[in-house]
């Protein structure tokens, strides 16, 4: 057991900065544990592990929001969590598909510029004016 988290000790530990505890308290993830009457915050170990959680839970695309809901549902729920996981996968999936759209549309656009003679002229902001 680590001896005397404070908030600075426990940003080392779970590699976030203080700023970082301090937003997760004012949006309800954290809890700030009360003040003493002298002396620092003393957080339980149990913080770490729950930053860590919320920058995994973060660089899978959840939201703070998301999380927030990941971690009121608790570890008895596996089937809502995955139910969650899978709603997660198929918005990224939407998310690339747009995205190649998106790409295909602009390498069709740099094409027409390359093979466009006439500089009077450019396809790309043709086809962004146009109505």
């Amino acid at each position: 057991m680590q001896k005397s988290l404070t908030i600075g000790r426990v940003a080392e530990l779970s590699g976030v900065n203080v700023e970082t505890i301090r937003y997760y308290q004012r949006f309800g993830i954290i809890t700030e544990p009360k003040k003493p009457l002298e002396g620092y915050r003393i957080y339980p170990e149990a913080t770490i592990n729950r930053i860590i959680f919320i920058k995994r839970a973060q660089q899978l695309g959840f939201s703070l929001k998301e999380i927030a809901e990941l971690l009121e549902l608790g570890d008895g729920n596996c089937g809502d969590i995955m139910k969650r996981a899978e709603e997660k996968r198929d918005y990224i999936n939407h998310q690339i598909d747009d995205l190649l759209r998106l790409k295909t549309t602009l390498d069709t656009l740099i094409t027409a510029c390359r093979t466009d003679d006439e500089a009077a002229h450019c396809p790309i902001v043709d086809t962004l004016t146009a109505k």
